[in-house]
Parts: structure tokens; sequence; C-alpha cells
């Protein structure tokens, strides 16, 4: 009974600690200027908000949470050697990296690049540097690289698993400019999560709880702690040629041969030291070849969203819409409305007008099989019944298809590229909105 309130107290000591970190907090605030952002872009350029940022940083919290708290539980019979300076290390490191590119959050590029730092600095074994320089190069030396690859590997497993659950829920309808100049419809897919961890360290004497078992990876037997460490893992792409279920079903299972095999490497590397440097840089390229290879297939195939030669194409379902509980998905083209082709939104306005109450819609899928719809309308509903269309190829704004920066999450500016019409005599092709 006492080991279970000892240890009752260490959960709750180090839940204390974790909250009391300001990293934890920093990574949740960025996740939210980041989906402000989103919901920004998509007021921009569909004048609609399909999702609320507050609503989509909760449920991203509570799903880092809920990650925490099974890692956490696996790691404690593992072990973990790891410092609040380690951790200060890990989190400078990872805000340096973020200014190259947001999705550099990953902690799993922190964790290689110190990895790398310290497997450079056993070639210098007799360079002992004092002062402030000497202290961060000991705690370099002193972090346990592999055990926090596979702590990285475990992580990706099992989140991998959860977006594949979640079926694209924060995926974000946008523009982009094709190859030939024209507007395409897409989506940005955006899967930071913060996790929260507790991971188990030797205690000093006089203090911490004992344990039944060995942790793996920690020597020895004796009195444990528990240490709050918070960490950041997650993706983000775009996709022009696949529906949002199939972009995330593909990446979930990338993700999970990505994870399996650093999860290998990193438990190799426990063993045989030489295999750290290989565990080090396949953590670093590896994740990097997931963005390389989705960008290389999205460069290769052809886009979907965009309209047909006859009838409309949606790109997403505004919830809780008209369209929503008739049943449209992205990627079906809105055919014939009140028995009407339609080839505009002009079109698809002027047919819905042909009955004020009620509307027929012949809607065709992905196979381009037909199936047929009514409803009533009702006022105040919205014009298009909720579907956000594909956008006009010559006219309207789309934004720039490039890795995310610091400057596009913090920035009060949304940077956006305008298609002129050139019937409309525009006499700028370019500009800033706020």
């Amino acid at each position: 009974m006492n080991e279970v309130i000892s240890w009752l107290w260490l959960i709750l000591d180090a839940a204390i600690d974790l909250l009391s970190q300001p990293f934890y907090y920093i990574a949740i605030i960025i996740i939210a200027l980041w989906f402000r952002r989103q919901g920004m872009l998509e007021r921009k350029l569909m004048h609609v908000r399909l999702n609320a940022w507050p609503l989509l940083t909760t449920r991203t919290v509570i799903t880092g949470v809920m990650l925490g708290v099974i890692v956490s539980i696996l790691y404690v019979f593992l072990g973990i050697q790891l410092s609040i300076q380690g951790v200060v290390l890990i989190w400078v490191t990872s805000f340096v990296l973020m200014l190259i590119r947001v999705r550099y959050l990953n902690a799993v590029y922190a964790i290689s690049i110190l990895g790398l730092i310290q497997w450079i600095l056993g070639f210098f074994e007799q360079w002992q540097p004092g002062g402030f320089m000497g202290s961060i190069i000991g705690e370099i030396e002193r972090i346990s690289v592999p055990s926090l690859l596979v702590l990285c590997a475990v992580l990706h497993l099992i989140h991998a698993i959860v977006i594949r659950l979640q079926r694209g829920q924060a995926a974000s309808p946008v523009y982009f400019e094709g190859k030939r100049g024209k507007l395409v419809g897409g989506y940005q897919l955006q899967y930071l999560t913060p996790v929260p961890l507790m991971m188990l360290i030797p205690a000093g004497l006089g203090t911490g709880a004992d344990l039944p078992w060995d942790p793996v990876f920690l020597q020895g037997s004796g009195a444990y702690l528990l240490f709050g460490l918070p960490l950041i893992i997650g993706f983000g792409e775009i996709t022009k040629t696949m529906l949002p279920e199939e972009k995330v079903s593909l990446t979930s299972k990338r993700m999970s041969l990505y994870g399996a095999i650093l999860l290998l490497l990193g438990l190799l590397s426990m063993w045989w030291s030489p295999a750290a440097i290989i565990a080090v840089l396949f953590a670093f390229l590896g994740h990097e070849a997931l963005s390389w290879i989705s960008s290389y297939e999205e460069e290769n195939r052809s886009p979907i969203y965009v309209h047909p030669k006859q009838g409309l194409q949606i790109l997403a379902v505004l919830p809780g819409s008209p369209a929503d509980e008739l049943g449209f998905m992205p990627g079906e083209v809105i055919y014939k409305v009140n028995g009407q082709m339609v080839h505009s939104e002009a079109d698809l306005h002027r047919c819905l007008r042909m009955n004020a109450a009620f509307c027929k819609l012949e809607i065709r899928n992905i196979n381009g099989e037909s199936k047929f719809l009514q409803r009533a309308l009702y006022e105040g509903e919205h014009h298009q019944l909720g579907a956000l269309l594909a956008p006009d190829p010559d006219t309207g704004s789309a934004i720039k298809e490039s890795p995310a920066s610091i400057y596009q999450i913090f920035g009060m500016k949304l940077q956006t590229q305008r298609k002129v019409n050139p019937n409309e005599g525009f006499a700028e092709a370019f500009r800033q909105d706020s």
C-alpha cells in the first residue's frame, strides 16, 4: 500500500513538473495559431470556415494527452535517461529547426540532430571546453539518443493509427495554382500533436520509489522518479490528386513502416553502438523521404479537384449543411439540378432558384455512377447547399504551394496569389490581403 501511495505522489509531482514547463504550452500555442491561420485561409479563399480553430486545437490536445498516457505506460517498462537540461536542448534545437520549416518541430528531427552532434563529438574526446559551451557539450554527450529514438518510433507507430482513425478530419480545403497556370482545388493536412510524457529516471538517495522490474534502458536496480517530457510529433502534407481519407490512409501506412524500421534500428543501437549513427541518419532522412515521396507523387499525378466538361466538382462539404445531410462527398460532381445541366456556379444558383422550396439533384460519384437526391429548401441555408466547389480555373486567389514557414503562422497577413481574369481589367497579378 505504501508503494502505491509513493507512486501516486510521484505521478502527481511529474504532472505538476510537466505543467510548469513552458514548452508544452508553447507547442499548444503554435498549433492553435496554425489552425487559426487555416481558418483564415478558408475564409479568404472560400468565404466560409469549416472548423473553428478552438475546436481543432482542443481535439489535438486531447489526442496528444491520450498518446502521452499510452506511451508513458509502455515506456515505464523501458526507462530513459534525461534531465531538464536535456529537455531544454531538445526544445531549443526544435525551435531553431522550426525557423527553417514548421514541420521540423517534430521531435525526431531535433533528437537526430543532437545524435549526429554526439557522434561527431566522439571523434574529439580530448576536446574539453569549459564554461557554458562545456556544459552544453557535456549534456549532449549524456543524452541517451537510442532510447529517445525508440521513444519517437513508438510515438509515430501509435500516432499513425490515431490519424488513420481520424480519417482526415483536420483536412483544410484550399486552392493551388496548377502546372498550366490554372487554379485547382486541394487540401492541406496538418497533424502536429503535442504529447505530454512521463519518463522513468533514476532517483537520488532517499527519494523515488522502487520498481519490481529492471527497466531495459536503465542499468541496475534501485529507486526511480517520473520526469515530465513534452514532445511534438506529426506531419504536414498537401494533396491535389487524392481524397483526404485516401491520402491519410497512405501516409499512415508509410509512417507505420517508418516507425517500425526506426524502432528496430533504435533497439539495435542499444546493444551495438555502431548502429547508432545509422539509426540517427534514418530518423532524419527517413522522415524527409516521406515528404519527398508525397511531393513527387503529387507532381506526377493529375489533380482531381477540377471541374469536368459537364457538371461541377465538389471540393469539400460544410458540416451540418444540406449537402452534408444529403451525403455529398468530396470528389463527386453535381451533374443536374432540377433537371437542368449545370456548368458554372451561376448555373447552380439559377437552377436552385427555379423552385425556391424544393430541389432535385443528380450527383455522380468518383466512379461516374449517378445518384438522385431531393430535399426541401429553407430560408437562410447556404446558397450552394453547403457544397464548396473546385475553383474557377481562370479567376480567384490561391495559396503558394511551398513548405510552411514560421512567418506564415505568426504573420498578421495571409500571402495569397491572385489569378486575374483578363475581362476584369485588373493591373496587378499579385497582392497581399489581410
